[in-house]
């Protein structure tokens, strides 16, 4: 019997297209943002239909926000998926440019 394939998602910071990748089962998701100034503007989210539902989207979000923190930006969700995320999820609110 083969071994069964990775369940872990790794993701990369792909500053040069300005987003958060990462591959599952040979397919991309992304996250995309703009940077203006000091606020990271996410403006798509994408995971193929046959990936949704695997916590892909998560853990890219996840990894963006981190990165936003951790270089202090404030975070603006046009994306939908983020938007949810973040009032999902209390411990990013404090990113929200306001």
């Amino acid at each position: 019997m083969p071994p069964e394939p990775s369940r872990e998602i790794s993701v990369r910071h792909n500053p040069g297209e300005s987003r958060f990748d990462t591959y599952v089962d040979g397919r991309q998701s992304v996250a995309d943002y703009v940077l203006q100034g000091r606020r990271m503007i996410f403006t798509h989210t994408f995971v193929p239909p046959e990936l949704r539902g695997r916590g892909v989207a998560e853990k890219l979000v996840r990894a963006a926000l981190e990165w936003a923190r951790s270089e202090g930006y404030t975070v603006e969700p046009q994306c939908s998926y983020v938007a949810v995320f973040i009032e999902r999820h209390a411990e990013y609110r404090d990113l929200l440019g306001r």
